[in-house]
């Protein structure tokens, strides 16, 4: 079953009226089908699970929502996300200052904060380069990066590690931003993540062994 919501509600009117469903549940309904791994099905579970919750409840988790991005901001400095700019990892003066690590999403940066391995800065591109997306590099928070190097304390920084996700578009962002950071500096050192994480997964789903590993056997680009 698909939801056939427009801005119009039109279709959504159809929908409710062969359904048979309440129109408050199907626009609860079609709002989860719009996230990414939400399916029919997961759609309506959740929605009907929802309905049996407390009131309260409700009111709190929409207050979270509502509040989700009226009080986080993007870290000036890393890209990533937080309450606060700069954000508590590029603030924390005891990070080693002469690597950063560049990942595609700010959930990446949380999967390997948990390996307490990586003390390190990072630097996050909100995705990654896709043609068939029309996600180029101007979409992508890369020139960021590069006035990192001209700003600050440039001399500082000695590795740049590539740790975007094993995949098509993960590579083909790795190989650009190479291009791009060897250009900047012939002695900048740009390394890529070795192996232990699969060809075609998300970073933010592996565990902490295998993450550890994949910076401990990083190769040079």
């Amino acid at each position: 079953m698909q939801s056939h919501y427009d801005k119009r509600g039109g279709f959504l009117l159809e929908w409710v009226k062969n359904m048979k469903i309440a129109r408050p549940l199907a626009r609860v309904i079609d709002a989860f089908q719009k996230l990414p791994g939400i399916g029919p099905k997961t759609a309506q579970r959740l929605t009907y699970y929802l309905f049996h919750v407390p009131q309260a409840e409700l009111d709190e988790f929409a207050q979270s929502l509502s509040k989700l991005k009226k009080e986080t901001v993007l870290c000036t400095i890393c890209k990533n996300v937080s309450e606060g700019s700069p954000c508590p990892i590029c603030s924390d003066e005891s990070r080693d200052s002469s690597a950063i690590l560049v990942v595609e999403q700010p959930l990446d940066v949380l999967a390997f904060e948990k390996t307490g391995k990586y003390k390190g800065f990072y630097h996050v591109l909100h995705g990654a380069i896709n043609p068939l997306e029309n996600i180029g590099p101007d979409e992508l928070y890369i020139k960021d990066l590069l006035d990192r190097l001209s700003n600050g304390k440039p001399e500082l920084v000695n590795e740049i590690i590539i740790a975007t996700n094993p995949t098509m578009e993960g590579d083909a962002t790795a190989m650009y931003l190479a291009k791009k950071l060897k250009v900047k500096s012939e002695k900048l050192k740009v390394t890529r993540l070795g192996m232990g994480v699969p060809t075609g997964a998300d970073l933010e789903y592996a565990d902490e062994l295998t993450l550890t590993e994949a910076i401990e056997g990083r190769r040079a680009l």
